[in-house]
């Protein structure tokens, strides 16, 4: 098996170069350049993963921290980072734990103080739990994506804005008793983003004078989630809602499914609006808040780049992309 040495003899230039040459990190000239890669392809070299982090101080890996990646925005999100990192040559390692349990305490008390990253992406952080500020203290680069990334690069949308939106489509079209379904009703085990949306519909409501009329029935953010709670409110005839916001996109097809169960139209007797644009709400017809989980991938994953490139660079946080999508789930109400 040929070896970095057999490159740059070849060559004729030393094994730095070869190796800056090959890595693409560290000045070299095109002449340099070329010649190093084709003395690299007629010996059939392909560099060793222990050879390069030898030769550039760096593990070549990127520790990933997130939820489970049973739901669909934490999926894309993590497909968008593996993409990315694949095509810089990087292997990722990652991390999905439940939010609390002990599994994530020793992750962060004992597992990631003592692996070997270039850098760490951490997703949908609890604010509580001070977990952001523990990887801080590793001392390795750093990106958060979510709607909580003090004292580092960060990607996220604005989910109270986004709830905001949502809730006042609905009010612009005439609706008065708009109820929020998702995210637990005890504040303890509602996520900060899902906080953050129901705060974004409450402003709303407040907004418009409709502060009293606000109704939240908490369940998971899930379609099953949003399809019990959607089940409960829409049962009573008489005090049922004319509209729904979902905090996310499955709790808000959940919402429809249940509306259809027990036989009342969307839209013309109930409206919903979800946000995510969930690869689902198409087919729902499902007017949402959309947003690319997938690009804030790509996102989180050029911003650590930069940290590992210039660690003393300016942190950066980045607006993704969200806007009102509207299909055919909201009408004015009856």
């Amino acid at each position: 098996m040929s070896t970095i040495a057999d490159v740059a003899s070849r060559a004729g230039v030393s094994k730095a170069t070869a190796s800056r040459a090959l890595s693409g990190r560290g000045y070299v000239s095109d002449e340099t350049r070329t010649r190093v890669e084709v003395a690299a392809r007629e010996l059939a070299y392909v560099a060793h993963s222990s050879a390069t982090s030898l030769a550039t101080g760096r593990t070549q890996t990127v520790g990933i921290v997130m939820p489970p990646v049973d739901r669909w925005f934490f999926a894309e999100l993590l497909a968008g980072i593996q993409e990315s990192l694949f095509a810089l040559d990087y292997d990722l390692s990652l991390y999905g734990v439940p939010e609390g349990s002990q599994t994530r305490e020793r992750l962060f008390e004992n597992v990631l103080p003592g692996r070997r990253f270039d850098g760490i992406i951490a997703v949908g952080i609890q604010p509580s739990a001070h977990e952001l500020e523990r990887l801080q203290r590793t001392g390795r680069p750093l990106v958060s994506v979510g709607p909580y990334g003090e004292g580092s690069s960060a990607v996220s949308i604005d989910d109270a804005a986004a709830a905001r939106i949502a809730t006042e489509h609905l009010i612009e079209l005439g609706h008065t008793e708009i109820a929020f379904v998702g995210g637990p009703t005890d504040a303890m085990g509602r996520s900060f983003g899902d906080t953050r949306r129901l705060d974004g519909y409450r402003d709303a409501l407040s907004a418009a004078g409709l502060a009293s009329h606000a109704r939240v029935a908490g369940t998971a953010p899930t379609m099953p989630g949003g399809y019990s709670a959607a089940a409960g409110l829409l049962g009573d005839r008489r005090n049922r809602p004319t509209a729904i916001v979902g905090v996310c996109d499955e709790a808000a097809i959940g919402a429809i499914i249940a509306a259809r169960r027990l036989g009342i139209a969307v839209p013309t007797e109930l409206s919903v609006v979800g946000i995510d644009d969930h690869e689902h709400a198409d087919m729902f017809a499902l007017t949402t808040i959309g947003q690319s989980p997938r690009e804030q991938g790509h996102e989180a994953v050029r911003l650590l780049m930069q940290r590992i490139d210039r660690p003393d660079a300016p942190q950066e946080h980045v607006a993704a992309a969200s806007a009102l999508v509207v299909r055919n789930s909201t009408a004015p109400p009856r």
